[in-house]
């Protein structure tokens, strides 16, 4: 039997692979499915030796499963089957999957052909010593590079859904700041009298090993506040898989507002993607609904900001900047929110539009009062956002 091998398909490639291993017996997870397809983004597989190994190194963790996943990577890659599969014979030759030679296939089995003409056993050949090894391109990330350049309001929901599991490794790291709390350290800058002290009642009194402090270096903490009204409604999907993903994996707040602030925190919460977001949209009561940036800000410094939530954070603020209150407030309170904050960072996705220029009621006030601003409108944007975080 041989399962094609599609193009630009390697969610279908880590699932198919990761079916079959759970299978053959071998433990697996859907999460070593989703490992596996980010694997493959990063190592690019260009030869079938390249890939055994990528996919042998997230699908087997001892060694008794080496057979067994040989057998089911040369079943699906090469059409080979193994002779001693359907019978369980342990004493039959064993199929190793990176060994060189050839096994005669299965009749009926087609091979998996990959881009340019160039069959696997012709890419293993290559590397076996017989002539230098062809690069062959399986432009097997070139699914995960289109949805990177696309734009957020033109995403397809199916495309929507992938950007979620994406959105989870967007995890963002703010800066170091150093706490008034000190612990113990071996180099440490500051002499620990009391626990030198301590210690010396065991050698007489006389203070042979000389404790240190140091002080504790932290994150500093990350507030992101995201526009969910209807002129931001295209990409505010988008981001709620960024707040979930940032939520989740960092000591970050998340409030969305449009009408009125709304705190989502505890409602992203959770590792079920599609699940946090559907409480987080029924928690928001005016999504899609008007803009008051101000008025928005205004409610959180008073409730949230200056109760300590924003003192000496990164507040990152998602919105076009599509005012329909009072710019002058929005200035204001923007002004108060930059004397709390370490760092503002303004996030529209709109920046990337041909001929752009700041120039709304609500962009303008706010641009002097922000350390930051960046684009975001696709998953390669992103990473500007990422670093404007975390400089």
């Amino acid at each position: 039997m041989s399962t094609a091998w599609p193009d630009h398909d390697v969610a279908g490639l880590a699932a198919r692979l990761g079916r079959a291993v759970h299978e053959a017996g071998i433990p697996c997870s859907p999460e070593r499915s989703v490992r596996f397809a980010q694997a493959l983004a990063l190592t690019r597989p260009t030869s079938r030796n390249r890939l055994y190994w990528t996919a042998r190194s997230v699908f087997v963790s001892a060694h008794d499963q080496v057979d067994a996943f040989d057998g089911v990577f040369a079943r699906l890659v090469d059409g080979i089957e193994d002779p001693a599969g359907p019978r369980g014979d342990m004493t039959s030759p064993r199929l190793e999957g990176a060994v060189r030679g050839e096994r005669p296939p299965v009749p009926g089995a087609r091979p998996v052909e990959l881009p340019g003409g160039v069959t696997p056993s012709a890419a293993r050949a290559g590397s076996s010593g017989e002539g230098p090894e062809r690069e062959v391109s399986l432009a097997l990330a070139s699914a995960d590079e289109r949805l990177a350049t696309k734009d957020f309001a033109k995403l397809e929901p199916d495309e929507l859904a992938a950007l979620r599991l994406l959105m989870r490794d967007l995890t963002p790291a703010t800066p170091l700041r150093r706490m008034r709390r000190a612990r113990r350290a071996r180099r440490g800058d500051h002499l620990d009298v009391r626990a030198t002290l301590r210690a010396s009642h065991r050698t007489g009194g006389d203070p042979v090993r000389r404790l240190r402090r140091r002080r504790v270096l932290r994150h500093r903490p990350l507030v992101v506040l995201c526009d969910i009204s209807g002129s931001m409604e295209p990409y505010s999907r988008a981001f709620l898989a960024f707040l979930h993903g940032t939520v989740s994996s960092a000591h970050a707040e998340a409030f969305v507002f449009a009408t009125r602030l709304t705190r989502l925190t505890r409602a992203l919460r959770g590792h079920q993607p599609d699940l946090a977001i559907s409480r987080a949209a029924a928690a928001a009561p005016d999504w899609s609904g008007g803009t008051r940036i101000g008025e928005a800000l205004a409610r959180f410094n008073d409730q949230h900001g200056r109760r300590g939530m924003a003192r000496g954070a990164v507040v990152v603020i998602v919105s076009d900047g599509w005012e329909t209150g009072d710019p002058a407030l929005l200035a204001r309170e923007l002004e108060r929110l930059q004397r709390l904050a370490h760092r503002v960072v303004w996030v529209n996705p709109r920046k990337a539009a041909r001929g752009f220029v700041p120039s709304t009621g609500g962009m303008a006030a706010a641009l002097p009062f922000c350390d930051a601003f960046v684009g975001g409108h696709n998953l390669r944007a992103m990473s500007e956002v990422i670093e404007a975080i975390g400089a």
